[in-house]
Formats: C-alpha cells, structure tokens, sequence
C-alpha cells in the first residue's frame, strides 16, 4: 500500500472534479476543480516568490474554504504548514510566526485586526485569506507574482487547466508536514511536529473505520488548526469527495442547529461542551418534571419516551448521520449513560495533537461505555502500573500516528518520548482485558490528599456538575491542602425560578453537603465559591485550570 497523504488529496481531486467540495456556510461553493484551480495559483505564488519545499508558511483564521485550499495548497508544494488557531492572543500568535521560520503567513480579516506586522519581522509577505490579497509584502517577486497571478497561470495553461496537469510533490513518510502548536495554556505552546505518515495514518484510520463516500455531507464546526478538527472534518472528508460546509462564524448551539437542519450531515464530530449543553438545555428539562419521571417508571411507556427523544436527539442533528463521534475532552458521565439508555448513536474517542491526534477509538456498536475505545490500527498502548486492568497509571502509546518531537524544543521531546518511541500521554487510566481503555484524568490535574491519596479532580466535577444549578465548575486546593469548589451558577435559569443570589448561595451549599455524602474523606469539599462569569477556557474548550489555583 502506498502510504502516501499527497496521493489522497491528489486522487481525490481528479476522481471528484465536478463534484461540491467546500462551502462557506451561506456562502459560495467551491467544487474538486476549483479547489484544484486555486491550488495550481498559490503553487504558481509560491514558486515566483521564491519559496521552496521545506519552508515553513503559516495560516492562522477562522475555518473557510480559503483557509482549506492554503493548507492544501502548502503541503501539495512540498512547504511545511504552519496551523494557528484564531483565537490566540495576538503575542501568542506573533511568537509561533517567528518560533517556526514562517516565510508566509495567510490570514482571516478579524485576526489581521489584532495583529501587528512589526511584531513578526522575518515574514516577507502576509496574505487575506478571503482573496489571496496582499496585506504586507517585504519582497518584490511576492509583490510581482501576485500582481501577474492570473497572467501567469494563463500563460502555464494557454489551453486550459485540467486533471491531467495535476503532478504534486511527492511526500515521503517521515518528511515534516505539519508544526501544530499546542494550546499554550501555562506558557507559550511547544511546536508538534507531524512527519506526513501521521497525516496518511490519520486519514487511512478514518477511511477503515467510518463509512463516508463521495458526496456525502458534514458540517465543519472545530477549529482546523486543532488536529481533531483538521483529521476528521477536512482532511478524510476531502480524500473521500465529500462535501464539507464550514461554519465560518462562532459555532453557538442555534447557528449549529441551523446548519445540521439545512445541511443533513452524514457523519457528526464534537466535543462534549456541544453535546452536553444540548442535553442540559433541551431534553433533560422535560424529563425532570413529576409526570415524566412516573411515566419513566413505567416500563412500557418509559420504552416508547426513549424512543421519541431518541428520535429528537436524532432530527436535532439532521437525523441523515450514521454516529457522532466525540472527542476533543472529557465527557460526563452521566450524559454518556442517558445518551446510552435511549441508544444514541455516538462513540467517544481519544487523542492528542502529538499522535496528530488519533490514539484510541471503537465503533458506537461494540462501545464499552466509560471507556474511549481500543488502540487504533497501527497504534499501541501501555499503562506505566503493575496492574494495568485495575490500578490506575500514565497511559503511553506509539506507533505510526506519533510526532517526531517538538520543534527546536529538544529538552521537551526528551521528557515525553523515549528512545523506543513510547510516547507519555499525561493522562491517567486502566485498559481491560480487551484492550478498553478508561481515562481516570490528566496526571498534571492530580491533587494528593492528607495522607497522600491521589484525587482527581475531574471525577468530582462530573458529580459536581450534574447538580441543581450548577453550569460549570473547578475544584482547585488550598495552602492547607483543602479543596475548593469554584462554581459557575446557571444565573438565568435561577433567575426565572425567582432565586436570588442569597437563595442560590444555599442551593450551593446544600449541593456541597450533598457532594460530600457520595465521597470519600479525604477527597471531600471544605467550602464553595460562587463565580459571576464563565471561567477562561483554551480552544479544546477545557477551563484554563491554571488561572483559578489562587484563590481567597
């Protein structure tokens, strides 16, 4: 089998030429040979500017069509992209363009706002994304190739451009493909580098294990810079010939809802902050009431209930899918076991950006619940105890889908792989018999009780947040080795109960004493803390836990 990711873009192109390829949600349509067009343009850019395979160029914007053809675009050339995620702050941003050596950076016109050109000194050109315009140039030949684009393709193809022209770089497993920089929550992000077998591994997992085919449809709603969005809503989706429409504003749950019930997509990916906001909003209400909760009882009606929210849940995505697969974060567990009780379709899967990201992974048929599935094909895993099944320890993998180490960051590489390949994931868990594995949490979050118990604060949380009022919550410890449960309140919903703050600081505390009974001593809750707003999150949507460990 060749294991080569360029030659997926490239059949794909000329098998689906005529076929829709990416749109702009409520927006234009581009088809296979548009793309390819617009492609053969940028090669042409690159080319007369001087930039040759290797280099590094830098995209950074919300997804988009564009934002797909410059990805394309730099890895069928043979350069180095270099992914940004839009919602960075403009130094964190300015510091990947100039850790990476990017010679170009294209960008989408709200982060061009926040940026400043000086603050990234090596760039020869910056580029909108939206037209392929130039917003700085330091070089005459950018400045010329740009202003004769259209002159020189014509000149290239005096009669045409077809498939047959189409002959991209050749990419060779181990070549650097991709730097993808971490979300930089405690400092500034450490550069992943993705050698293409990760792409190609990647995408060939996806075309194993789920059943998309030329035409279908999805809705691309995570950022592409984020590796789980890139690999499972573009890059599989594009090798495939589907049809991939880009949510191009901020995704909120009734732009999400719009776009599933115009676009009907074949296959659903998410993050359990979607889902579960979802759930919490509008099915668990409804069953919460005296009535239902009697019906529920009742085993033959309790069945057809099921079957009508399943149903709901079903249409509430466009009901056209085959599963929903969720990853990205940890997902509750009492959610994961409603969404069990009335068959949903869905899966949970795991990864990381440093595995590009796939690690773990099993078909919502065979699912164990709890668990996110069994080692992906060509990959491996270990768990660092004497027990794997049963006592918890750093789980590790290697295989196809691991980096080759963090860029220019060779101290880093070293803490994490080692000489065998086995990469440290940081995570905590167990694997059964079978080869399940079940995530018990990160190991950096780990908090040690009085005697030197471990606790981890995400199984508390997951209790925590399934309490009355309760929108979202951490639980941080203090100098005394007390732990603290910062929580913010669904204000709103409180509000039209006619609570006021005094009433939901004693809904809170009933909450703590509640807490408490379910857990163990050393791990129990000494006081709550109420929060105004919604705590910071990263990009993956997980709460920036580090901002909230001094608290008063």
């Amino acid at each position: 089998m060749e294991k080569s990711f360029i030659a997926f873009v490239e059949n794909s192109i000329k098998k689906n030429w005529d076929l829709d390829a990416l749109t702009d949600y409520k927006g234009a349509t581009l088809q296979y040979k548009d793309v390819a067009r617009k492609i053969e343009k940028l090669h042409i850019l690159f080319q007369e500017s001087g930039i040759k395979p290797g280099d590094k160029i830098a995209v950074c914007g919300r997804n988009s069509s564009h934002w797909g053809v410059t990805f394309l675009a730099t890895l069928t050339y043979g350069a180095v992209i270099v992914p940004i995620l839009h919602e960075f702050k403009a130094d964190n941003v300015h510091n990947i363009v100039n850790h990476s050596e990017a010679r170009l950076l294209f960008v989408g016109d709200v982060v061009w706002e926040n940026l400043n050109e000086n603050d990234m000194p090596n760039l020869e050109g910056i580029l909108l994304m939206n037209d392929f315009s130039i917003l700085v140039s330091r070089s005459k030949k950018l400045n010329h190739a740009r202003g004769h684009l259209n002159e020189l393709f014509g000149k290239k193809y005096p009669c045409n451009f077809r498939k047959e022209h189409i002959h991209y770089h050749k990419d060779s497993p181990e070549e650097l493909a991709v730097i993808n920089y971490t979300s930089g929550t405690t400092s500034y992000s450490k550069g992943v580098m993705l050698p293409f077998r990760v792409l190609w591994s990647n995408t060939q997992f996806a075309h194993e294990v789920l059943s998309l085919k030329a035409g279908d449809r999805l809705v691309s709603m995570l950022p592409m810079a984020h590796m789980y969005g890139l690999a499972f809503e573009f890059l599989y989706e594009f090798s495939i010939g589907a049809h991939i429409f880009f949510l191009t504003r901020m995704p909120s749950p009734k732009i999400i809802f719009q776009a599933f019930a115009d676009i009907k997509p074949n296959l659903v990916v998410a993050v359990p902050l979607i889902i579960e906001k979802i759930i919490k909003k509008s099915i668990l209400p409804k069953l919460e009431t005296p009535t239902m909760k009697l019906l529920m009882k009742l085993p033959i009606i309790s069945d057809k209930i099921r079957a009508k929210i399943r149903q709901q849940m079903i249409d509430a995505f466009g009901g056209q899918f085959y599963e929903v697969i969720i990853g990205g974060a940890a997902f509750n567990q009492e959610i994961e076991q409603f969404l069990r009780s009335i068959e949903f379709p869905f899966t949970v899967g795991y990864g990381m950006t440093e595995c590009g990201p796939i690690i773990c992974y099993e078909d919502w048929k065979r699912f164990k619940p709890g668990s996110c599935g069994k080692a992906a094909p060509r990959m491996e895993l270990k768990i660092g105890s004497n027990d794997p099944a049963n006592v918890v320890g750093e789980i590790y993998c290697k295989g196809e889908n691991v980096m080759t180490g963090y860029y220019k960051n060779p101290e880093a590489t070293k803490e994490v792989l080692d000489k065998d390949g086995w990469l440290r994931t940081g995570d905590l868990g167990v694997i059964d018999s079978e080869g399940n594995l079940t995530i018990k949490g990160r190991s950096k979050n780990m908090l040690l009780g009085p005697s030197g118990q471990n606790i981890y604060p995400e199984e508390i949380e997951e209790k925590l947040n399934n309490m009355q009022y309760v929108s979202e919550c951490i639980v941080v410890q203090q100098a005394d080795s007390k732990l603290v449960a910062l929580i913010y309140p669904e204000f709103d919903q409180a509000l039209a109960q006619g609570i006021d703050e005094k009433g939901l600081e004693k809904i809170m505390e009933e909450n703590r004493v509640a807490l408490n009974a379910e857990l163990p001593a050393y791990s129990t809750i000494s006081r709550v803390k109420i929060y105004q707003e919604e705590f910071e999150k990263t990009p993956k949507k997980s709460i920036k836990r580090f901002l909230y460990q001094n608290i008063q």
